[in-house]
């Protein structure tokens, strides 16, 4: 069985299907290689000019595996043998549309793989977390800003506290909300609809929307940068053991107590 299934319609439409439902098709290894080979094949067909993403079972994708990263000793996936690095999606290098289908949980790696998308449809009931702040050192500061969401709403979010497919849709980070027998069919219309324009049409108008996409400033990244090295180490992986082992993580916090006074800071507010 593949992880990641693809069909390519004679309509010029590409579904790529997250499939290990057992796992709530969880990033391992062998399923970001799958995506991989998915989108480099997506982008250099001549004949599939819309993608349709979407997953199987109660979740869209749960993010990170953590048994795997527990199993290698080493969180997240960078550095993981074998990783294929070219995948155009997460580069955000493509140059053809992809709608995003949110079947079930869409969480931290997998709510990073919504946000990438130009157009979102979600089943009611679908559940959101940006999760950063529960595996790394650094919550996820940047998907407010990216997201033109609110700024206390950016600051729930970046605190991973978990958001349901109606509130999104309220706010804007949602196209369509539809019931789960609809989620196909209702992301299947988009795709038709983007497919009836002129091909330069859809690409320049992707372009220029990809463009204006608000983006963290150079500062704000440059503090992120030293707040992610910002704490003990040893909690990254505490974080995946726990919630492997399923019990309540133990957290160091620093390594030095008083560290806890020496949070960085903006340079310009330093001086």
């Amino acid at each position: 069985m593949s992880f990641v299934e693809i069909e390519r319609g004679a309509d010029g439409v590409m579904v790529i299907r997250l499939n290990r439902p057992d796992r709530l098709n969880a990033l391992g290894t062998e399923m970001r290689n799958g995506m991989a080979d998915a989108w480099c094949e997506f982008r250099d067909s001549r004949e599939l000019e819309v993608a349709i993403f979407t997953g199987t079972g109660r979740a869209f994708c749960a993010g990170e595996d953590m048994k795997e990263s527990v199993e290698r000793g080493q969180a997240g996936s960078a550095g993981a043998p074998g990783l294929k690095t070219d995948n155009p999606y997460n580069d955000e290098t493509l140059d053809k549309p992809v709608i995003v289908a949110i079947n079930g949980f869409a969480m931290g790696g997998g709510f990073r793989l919504v946000e990438r998308a130009d157009l979102r449809v979600a089943v009611r009931g679908a559940t959101f977390e940006s999760s950063e702040a529960k595996r790394w050192l650094l919550g996820g500061y940047e998907h407010g800003v990216r997201n033109n969401l609110p700024h206390a709403v950016a600051t729930e979010l970046a605190f991973a506290y978990r958001f349901k497919a109606e509130r999104l849709y309220e706010l804007g980070f949602i196209n369509r909300l539809v019931d789960a027998e609809e989620l196909m069919p209702a992301a299947r219309e988009m795709a038709a609809h983007l497919m009836t324009l002129p091909p330069a049409s859809r690409v320049n108008t992707l372009a220029l929307m990809r463009a204006m996409r608000p983006r963290v400033a150079d500062e704000f990244e440059e503090l992120a940068g030293r707040l992610k090295d910002h704490g003990a180490k040893d909690d990254l992986m505490e974080s995946r053991k726990a919630f492997a082992e399923k019990r309540p993580p133990r957290f160091k916090g620093w390594d030095r107590p008083e560290d806890r006074q020496r949070t960085p800071k903006l340079r310009a507010a330093a001086r």
